[in-house]
């Protein structure tokens, strides 16, 4: 697994905000990795202040959805 390391750049915000606009969706188990990953990060509070720096392992790609194939069924 690759690891990356996140700066809060612009306004100080929580740390599953900044996961979720790096990596454009949810990612179970993602931010305890992080907090495990971080020591006293968690001691910084809710939001994390301008600049902090954040070590983050970066998760697989999302699967592929399936597609569903159904019988169109035409009434007229």
């Amino acid at each position: 697994m690759a690891i990356e390391t996140l700066q809060v750049e612009r306004a100080p915000c929580p740390l599953d905000l900044l996961l979720f606009l790096r990596f454009r969706r949810e990612v179970p188990g993602l931010l305890e990795d992080t907090l495990a990953r971080n020591p006293g990060l968690a001691a910084l509070g809710p939001v994390l202040p301008y600049g902090t720096a954040v070590v983050v392992a970066i998760p697989d790609p999302p699967a592929t959805a399936r597609t569903i194939t159904r019988e169109l069924l035409t009434l007229f």
